[in-house]
């Protein structure tokens, strides 16, 4: 029991509805849905008119969504990865807020087919949408020794990145990589058990995760989609678990807050019009929470909310 709790246990939920600054009558997007812990506390304070758009990439989680939530007629729901969401219709009237909780969900880290954790042996996939795209094996299989080594120090940085590629590609004709314990087994074999309390693979999975579900870039897109949706005055949240989407974002505030980054050796830069303010600081997980769910120990929540048009920074 205890073990179920913690799978469906949404990170930073009261920080995160909190931000958003939820009106009874307001329109707001879900783009991670997940199990729909923050998307059940935003439905819970919209009136009759109110308006929650879910989102999310996994088939398994829309279908969670869909039998919780067809049936309210406040709620739409869309198969699709919110960097897509400013293509969905229903965001065309605008969003007064507009939330994003990143990286893998406990959910598919605790299905062990799908491939996300070394903890059991399992296909080899850790697609987030296993209707589309390639898996974790197919990418091993034909990827060049540098194009994994790139992957392994970018996406994770994996100090033992090459070594771990030479590996792969020297096994890889032999015996494909299929499955998550063939390959944590090679990497605790090139790399060793370096950190106490961390297996080797960790950040090798970590980085193969972000490849093959193109996050990074999704990230982006997504961003660059919720501000054009929000509404002035709408509020963005972003839950990051991971450094490079945590700077991705707060980037992003900081180039649309109208601040400009001059060098001095460079020109002087004419600042953009400010179209994002930064609501308060990034803000981490409680002790309180840690106690009961030990997954959220890496989140970090950063808020924004969107400027009038010719606003000042």
């Amino acid at each position: 029991m205890a073990e179920q709790q913690l799978r469906h246990i949404p990170v930073m939920l009261g920080e995160a509805v909190e931000g958003l600054a939820v009106q009874a009558g307001g329109r707001y997007l879900d783009g991670t849905f997940g199990r729909g812990g923050h998307a059940r506390a935003v439905l819970s304070r919209l009136g009759p008119d109110g308006r929650l758009l879910l989102m999310d990439r996994d088939p398994t989680a829309i279908t969670a969504a869909q039998a919780e939530f067809a049936g309210d007629p406040r709620v739409a729901i869309r198969h699709a990865n919110f960097s897509s969401l400013a293509e969905w219709d229903e965001t065309a009237a605008g969003l007064d807020g507009v939330l994003l909780d990143l990286g893998v969900s406990s959910p598919q880290l605790d299905e062990a087919a799908r491939g996300f954790s070394f903890m059991a042996d399992a296909p080899l996939d850790m697609r987030m949408d296993t209707t589309q795209g390639e898996s974790v094996a197919d990418f091993l299989a034909q990827a060049s020794e540098r194009e994994i080594a790139d992957v392994l120090w970018n996406y994770g940085e994996e100090r033992h990145s090459r070594r771990i590629a030479r590996a792969i590609v020297a096994d890889r004709d032999a015996t494909p990589f299929t499955r998550t314990g063939q390959l944590a087994a090679l990497i605790e074999r090139v790399a060793g058990r370096r950190e106490p309390g961390k297996h080797p693979a960790t950040r090798s999975f970590q980085a193969l995760r972000i490849r093959v579900n193109g996050e990074l870039d999704a990230l982006q897109q997504g961003l660059n989609a919720a501000l054009e949706r929000l509404k002035p005055g709408g509020r963005l949240a972003v839950i990051s678990f991971h450094s490079l989407e945590d700077r991705a974002v707060k980037l992003f505030i900081r180039d649309h807050s109208g601040r400009v980054q001059n060098s001095r050796r460079g020109p002087p830069v004419q600042a953009a019009p400010a179209r994002l303010a930064a609501v308060g600081k990034a803000q981490f997980p409680s002790d309180a929470e840690l106690a009961v769910n030990p997954r959220a120990r890496s989140a970090v929540l950063r808020m924004a909310e969107k400027l009038p048009e010719g606003a000042c920074a």
